[in-house]
């Protein structure tokens, strides 16, 4: 296990401020920034070549992700965001009238918008799954899959982004094999601190921002191809980046390139920014070097001390059951949401609000007693 005692370190300085938003955006780590600086005053210099090609660094970059994927470098292509990633997915998947999508209730928009737009196209059917009283996702999910014939598409989160709950991607997936759907998954609230299993799973796509838990730079994401469809399948876009024509960039108007080896036909245009690339290799060579298993460990300490203090306070009633190490929600009663808000915000605590729900994402940035104390100050305003 990586030994993460000094982590926190890494970190640029919060200004006093208690930041547990991490499933929003993480906080910088000086790698990351200090990479960026550099390369922004190499572009000052345009004349000045760098010391890497940008479609060197890319494909570095490209093989760093792959290790958090399944190690594939030529699965992976460079988007701008899990958007594009599952607008892709929409665009290949066959999906015809009467046939179904499934989601989950709640689902973040990244998620959903594009499969209810190629519902809309194609007279299919989104089927939105909810829970009964005292039912995991991972349940409600499997019942669905059992309850409706005709689903195709199952497009779902590995941990809920609103409160952390995970979803057992074991389970459904096998459920997903034996009818015979696609599976497509957005990984973006747990790639860097959850393991992977695509083997397992037999995903078609899967997509993950590389900013939040991979500690880059906004603006350019991840967008993993099954083998088929690196073969066959049909980018959003045309651009020259994708196509291969060897070394003389010829574009003869009769015939086109063929595209690029592996999921690089995804390659969207535009992302080779040194400046983007510099600082979203930092962010993934961080991640690597700690290593997810020991982020996992070393922030569900974290979360633990959270529910721990909680449960002494005799509010055990407002952790989230379920949740993953970095991810949970404080569920205070609706009467007393917008003192606890409150006190959390006046303490400069920084949280999601979503629905009821006061979402709650550290990093290493912080430690245990800090969680204890979150805690205890949330306490103040029931």
């Amino acid at each position: 296990m990586s030994n993460l005692g000094t982590a926190a370190a890494a970190f640029l300085p919060s200004d006093g401020g208690l930041y547990l938003d991490c499933a929003a955006q993480a906080p910088r780590l000086r790698t990351v920034q200090a990479a960026g600086r550099a390369e922004q005053a190499a572009a000052d210099s345009a004349w000045q070549r760098g010391p890497l090609p940008p479609s060197v660094s890319t494909e570095q970059l490209r093989t760093q992700a792959a290790r958090l994927f399944d190690g594939d470098a030529d699965a992976l292509a460079l988007v701008p965001s899990a958007s594009y990633g599952i607008a892709t997915a929409a665009r290949n998947l066959p999906l015809g009238p009467g046939e179904a999508v499934l989601v989950l209730e709640g689902q973040f928009p990244s998620n959903l918008l594009p499969w209810q737009q190629r519902c809309s196209e194609c007279a299919a059917r989104l089927v939105g799954v909810g829970r009964q009283a005292g039912q995991d996702w991972t349940s409600a999910v499997l019942d669905a899959l059992t309850r409706e014939p005709r689903i195709r598409i199952v497009a779902l989160p590995q941990v809920r982004w609103d409160d952390g709950e995970l979803l057992d991607l074991d389970r459904i997936a096998g459920q997903v094999q034996v009818i015979g759907a696609a599976l497509v998954l957005d990984l973006s609230q747990s790639l860097g601190v959850l393991p992977t299993n695509l083997d397992r799973w037999q995903p078609d796509f899967v997509v993950s921002v590389g900013y939040k838990w991979l500690l880059g730079p906004r603006a350019l994401a991840w967008l993993w191809a099954a083998p088929r469809w690196r073969e066959q399948g049909q980018p959003i876009e045309q651009h020259w980046s994708a196509r291969d024509v060897g070394d003389s960039w010829h574009f003869p108007v009769a015939e086109m390139p063929p595209y690029r080896h592996g999921a690089r036909r995804f390659d969207a245009g535009g992302l080779d920014d040194p400046v983007l690339l510099a600082m979203s290799g930092a962010g993934l060579a961080q991640v690597l070097e700690w290593t997810p298993a020991a982020i996992a460990d070393a922030l569900a300490i974290r979360t633990g001390a959270l529910d721990a203090a909680l449960r002494t306070l005799g509010l055990a009633d407002w952790i989230t059951p379920g949740h993953a190490p970095h991810i949970t929600a404080l569920r205070p009663p609706e009467r007393r949401f917008e003192a606890v808000s409150g006190a959390l915000r006046s303490a400069g605590i920084a949280c999601t609000h979503r629905h009821g729900l006061l979402r709650i994402a550290p990093h290493l940035h912080v430690d245990a007693a800090q969680m204890s104390w979150a805690a205890q100050v949330a306490a103040s305003g029931r």
